[in-house]
């Protein structure tokens, strides 16, 4: 089939490069020229493991390109895959999709297109660029006879880190539109991946387990949906398993001990269900607030979702508490933080649970150093006001610290020679923000270890 995917942010470029190497015709299209470039000679713009591999095997099916009249004209299907930031008052910003949608219309041509919704939407938004798309049609003097479209939702559950993944193994695929033609496309351009007839990637074998995925096609407005309610959900087991360490800190329990115990039940299973300084990214945030400002254009409110929002916040404030409670005083005081990217194996930085912190003790007068082995480079493009704070090495960090503050579990913090390192600390405090160190250990190699939630 011929595809076109607008924006190559993670979830744009790892769509149209995954359809392409299924052997899917695909124009990716993105008003970045420098990302185009790079992108056209094999260069990925983000970090995202495999990426550049995926894109040398897919390179036959696969183009890049600033101009929608190359990219939209004969597709089976187009992906909008640009960015909706939150607006003030927690709706997402949609200029961006508004606009993309405008630029498809005016160049629609085939017989059936189905543009799919393939960013983080509001419910209803479906109609919304539904009506875009018409509106911007009927005003083109070139209107080619016979042309149709349909618009459909295809919401994207990928982890950072893990997006190729996700995308070929996935645990279901959505798909909704209240057009069974679209569904019906749709359910053709993935049949590969739900039947996994295809040949896995050299560097990403297909999981042993893997079986057919499971399709759930439905109507626009549940597609859309789907996506909140289960990234609040997720939102949700984070902050609930960070507010039961909080009574597991004053009561003298093990939270993470805590957390494997009620993970074994199959009923909730141990998934997200990991204590520590709380979620970041692009998309829990963004989408529980997206669906509180929801509920409220329907006089609803989200209890639920407003307190995993109030915990996850608080989750980066009790760090700096946890500190201050065994320093006594952070003014002055050398503070190191391992890890900027809000996850491991991503540069992405949106909604850093690190960069909170920094600011955080950086306001009670503390001195702050900050490390990260991949996303340095893109947290001086994007937060220049602390990049003088970074650290090029691990032993500039460490040297003269008061504390030290584990912020993402990258597996190179996890492999250390941590005993290489306790000898240049002042006074040799471990803050484990994702209760993921062996505190016994870390205690005989001098450290003394602290969590968050005890």
């Amino acid at each position: 089939m011929r595809v076109c995917v607008v924006g190559t942010g993670y979830v744009g470029l790892t769509t149209g490069v995954s359809l392409a190497f299924l052997g899917h015709q695909v124009t990716c299209v993105d008003l970045d020229r420098n990302k185009v470039d790079m992108l056209t000679a094999g260069k990925c713009p983000i970090y995202e493991p495999g990426m550049e591999d995926l894109l040398a095997e897919a390179a036959a099916n696969l183009t890049f390109t600033t101009s929608y009249a190359e990219a939209v004209p004969g597709a089976d299907v187009v992906f909008v895959a640009v960015q909706t930031p939150s607006a003030e008052d927690g709706s997402p910003d949609l200029r961006y999709l508004r606009s993309a949608a405008e630029s498809v219309a005016r160049n629609l041509d085939h017989t059936f297109t189905v543009v799919v919704n393939k960013s983080t939407v509001p419910i209803g938004s479906g109609n919304w660029v539904d009506a875009i798309l018409r509106e911007s049609f009927a005003d083109r003097a070139d209107r080619p006879a016979g042309c149709e479209f349909s618009v459909a939702s295809n919401p994207e559950f990928l982890r950072e880190g893990n997006a190729i993944h996700d995308t070929l193994y996935p645990d279901r695929i959505v798909i909704g539109s209240d057009n069974p033609r679209s569904l019906e496309v749709l359910n053709h351009l993935y049949r590969p991946i739900i039947n996994q007839t295809f040949t896995a990637p050299s560097f990403l074998p297909r999981p042993d387990d893997t079986g057919a995925v499971p399709l759930v096609s439905t109507d626009l407005a549940s597609a859309e949906l789907i996506k909140y309610a289960a990234n609040a959900f997720l939102a949700l087991k984070i902050s609930f398993v960070n507010e039961i360490g909080q009574l597991a800190g004053k009561v003298g329990a093990d939270i993470t001990e805590v957390a494997r115990g009620i993970g074994l039940d199959q009923r909730i299973g141990s998934r997200f269900l990991e204590p520590g300084v709380g979620w970041g990214g692009s998309c829990f945030g963004k989408d529980t607030k997206a669906l509180i400002a929801t509920a409220g254009e329907y006089k609803l409110e989200m209890p639920i979702v407003k307190a995993a929002r109030e915990v996850n916040d608080r989750q980066r404030a009790a760090a700096v508490e946890r500190l201050q409670d065994e320093l006594r005083i952070l003014k002055g005081r050398k503070i190191g933080l391992l890890g900027i990217a809000f996850k491991p194996n991503t540069d992405d930085l949106r909604d850093s649970p690190a960069v909170d912190i920094a600011q955080m003790l950086l306001a009670r007068g503390a001195r702050v150093r900050l490390h990260d082995p991949v996303a340095a480079e893109r947290f001086r493009r994007e937060q220049p006001e602390l990049a003088p704070y970074l650290c090029e090495t691990l032993d500039g960090l460490f040297d003269d610290c008061d504390a030290v503050v584990l912020v993402t579990k990258w597996a190179q913090y996890l492999e250390l020679d941590w005993g290489k390192f306790v000898g240049l600390m002042r006074t040799p405090i471990l803050l484990d923000g994702r209760h993921v160190l062996d505190s016994e250990r870390m205690g005989r190699l001098g450290y003394k270890y602290l969590a968050v939630s005890g």
